[in-house]
């Protein structure tokens, strides 16, 4: 058994196949209409090709009313590894985007959280 796929949810997918390719870098590797939807999937430049992260609409009420609830209490739903968190950090800001963490030590490894602008906290984090 291995993870070949998570999801990540998103109230737009669009706004978030913008994000997630345009400032994190990722490439899109799946995007196949579904009903109102789309079968969304990006890719990490820097891992397997075939690690995908769906960008799941929140269509769901329940769905919508956790994600709301974890962004409030500050707790991240996904976490990148990064080689330099300095520099991603600062690379990041300087396109805009919002961190409610800036770079810390936690224990073993360094992190930092910033928003995905589509209803998600994420974290970075560098290991030791």
């Amino acid at each position: 058994m291995r993870i070949k796929l998570t999801s990540i949810l998103v109230d737009d997918q669009q706004r978030a196949l913008r994000f997630y390719t345009g400032i994190l870098g990722f490439r899109k590797k799946h995007d196949i209409p579904v009903g109102a939807y789309m079968w969304l999937t990006v890719v990490s430049p820097e891992g397997p090709e075939d690690l995908e992260l769906s960008l799941e609409p929140n269509a769901n009420p329940a769905a919508k009313t956790f994600q709301a609830a974890m962004f409030a209490q500050g707790i991240p739903l996904a976490a990148f590894e990064v080689a330099d968190i300095a520099a991603e950090y600062k690379r990041l800001k300087e396109l805009g985007v919002v961190f409610t963490t800036e770079p810390s030590k936690a224990g073993p490894v360094t992190i930092a959280v910033f928003s995905d602008t589509c209803g998600n906290l994420i974290q970075l984090y560098q290991p030791s």
